[in-house]
Parts: structure tokens; C-alpha cells; sequence
């Protein structure tokens, strides 16, 4: 999958899961659904800030990238 992330949307998606698993693991009721759907959204996050390619980006023609 080609990159269409730019760094700063990489570094927001990394906040926004880390933010997510620490209320998943912090706050919400174990087994629940919040705590499973917020481990869903740090999973996602997480896995497209690590990679650098967001699914739907492509899908909608979208990049945050700067032109090479």
C-alpha cells in the first residue's frame, strides 16, 4: 500500500490511539463494549500511523504527503 500520511497526521493518529488504549485500559469497565470499542479505534490508529497508509485515504483519493 503506497504512503499517503504526512508525518504530522502519523503523529496524531499515534496520540489518538495512545489516548484511546490508556481510557480502554484506565477507565472503561473491563470487557464492555466502550473498552472494546476504544481498543478497536487504538488498534486502527495505531496500525495506520505505524504504516503510513490510511484505507480510506485511498479510497477517497486523499494524501496528506508532500508531492516527491
Amino acid at each position: 500500500m503506497k504512503a499517503n500520511e504526512s508525518v504530522v497526521d502519523r503523529v496524531v493518529r499515534g496520540g489518538i490511539a495512545a489516548g484511546a488504549a490508556g481510557l480502554a485500559l484506565g477507565v472503561a469497565k473491563p470487557k464492555s463494549a466502550p473498552q472494546i470499542g476504544l481498543l478497536a479505534v487504538a488498534a486502527v490508529m495505531g496500525a495506520t500511523a505505524a504504516i503510513g497508509a490510511c484505507p480510506i485515504y485511498s479510497a477517497l483519493g486523499i494524501s496528506t504527503c508532500k508531492a516527491k
